[in-house]
């Protein structure tokens, strides 16, 4: 491996030791590379937009809707879907206690106010009875956070806001192989948005997609993401309204189409390395893996381990322990309703506060090896048992 590469795996994990395990890294081909040099070379002019409008086909027919967007992030196209929705001051949105914070920072942006539910303890995702809790006449929005790559319910969710008047919107960021009910995640909102930040499954660097089934809504997304210009008035330089640029890169868009063209090959080696971890670890009966119902299916985009005994051992000393031992495992997001930012929000989350702490997501790259997976349960093991002597 590239002595450069080996550099940023030793600093991450604040350590010189060269057998530092990293968190996550894209897999690239040969493929990706070529499309990549073939834009470079030659995606100029009438050319500059031929990869990205491949790229959102060939997304979309993933998907299994009609209509995507590519943009700069899924930031970006979560907020462009929102204001296309109307989104403004004076209305609520819901969204789950547990999520990266660019899941609700858009609309909060856009003037709303952000009201937390809690999780189901064990899919750590919403549910359809802690959104109707929250439900008040000034509810527009719902977004469902198919959390680490774990279903959330849409299809009740989807249910329960049609008959409520709210829109559903599909955070399906790290959703990527990910389905509910037989139905693709992100293929069930009024629109959805994934990432392709360079941790993700699918990766462009940096960017993120809209999709959606409602033409209407897409064209609106367009002409935000384009200066709030309409396709025919691009050339004029007059715009129809103040927009947005969220655009994706050609060069981007390039990089998208070939990973989406390895799609299922990625997806499949994310399902291998969680399943790899639930056999290593099935012998901790205090440790839970991402979990999913029955008729769902898990994307594995990030193995995640919570530590379930009551009084148990905590998140942050889970990963000061992976840390010492060269290993690059997070903490799970925190709570928002424990955030400054957010701390005069009175809803109550005890799921959420309590998975915040007691949760690390563990490495899965592609191209893991099965010795650093054994490595990194034997350390999980290592900091649980010799928590529990301790104490």
């Amino acid at each position: 491996m590239p002595g450069h590469d080996h550099g940023v795996r030793e600093r991450r994990c604040g350590m010189t030791r060269r057998d530092a395990i990293p968190y996550t890294r894209p897999s690239i081909t040969d493929l990706e590379i070529g499309y990549v040099l073939d834009a470079a070379t030659h995606g100029w002019g009438d050319h500059c937009y031929d990869y990205i409008r491949r790229f959102e086909g060939a997304f979309a027919d993933h998907v299994g809707v009609p209509c995507a967007v590519s943009t700069s992030s899924a930031t970006g196209a979560l907020h462009l879907g929102l204001a296309a929705l109307g989104i403004g001051p004076g209305d609520e949105v819901i969204a789950p206690d547990i999520t990266w914070i660019a899941s609700v920072a858009p609309a909060v942006h856009l003037g709303a106010t952000i009201r937390f539910a809690d999780i189901d303890p064990v899919t750590w995702c919403l549910t359809p009875e802690s959104v109707e809790s929250r439900l008040t006449d000034r509810t527009r929005a719902v977004i469902a956070v198919h959390l680490y790559g774990n279903p959330c319910d849409v299809v009740g969710l989807a249910e329960l806001c049609t008959r409520r008047g709210v829109a559903l919107v599909e955070d399906a960021a790290e959703g990527l192989g990910t389905s509910v009910d037989g139905r693709r995640a992100g293929s069930i909102g009024r629109f959805s948005v994934f990432s392709f930040h360079g941790t993700k499954t699918l990766t462009t660097g940096e960017g993120g997609m809209l999709v959606t089934r409602d033409t209407d809504l897409a064209g609106a997304v367009r002409v935000l993401n384009n200066h709030g210009r309409a396709p025919g008035r691009a050339a004029d330089f007059v715009p129809d309204r103040i927009g947005h640029k969220y655009r994706m890169s050609n060069l981007q868009a390039a990089l998208g189409l070939g990973q989406t063209e390895r799609l299922d090959e990625l997806i499949q080696r994310k399902t291998q390395i969680l399943e790899l971890y639930r056999e290593r670890l099935e012998g901790l009966p205090s440790v839970r893996l991402n979990t999913c119902r029955q008729q769902d299916r898990l994307g594995a985009w990030m193995p995640t381990a919570e530590c379930v005994e009551p009084g148990g051992v905590r998140g942050r000393h889970l990963r000061d322990v992976f840390l010492q031992a060269g290993i690059d495992a997070r903490l799970v997001f925190p709570s928002l309703s424990a955030l400054p930012m957010f701390r005069q929000t009175p809803d109550a989350c005890p799921h959420a506060r309590a998975f915040a702490g007691r949760a690390v997501n563990l490495p899965s790259y592609h191209d893991m090896s099965t010795a650093e997976i054994d490595r990194v349960c034997a350390t999980l093991e290592k900091a649980i048992t010799g928590h529990g002597r301790r104490s």
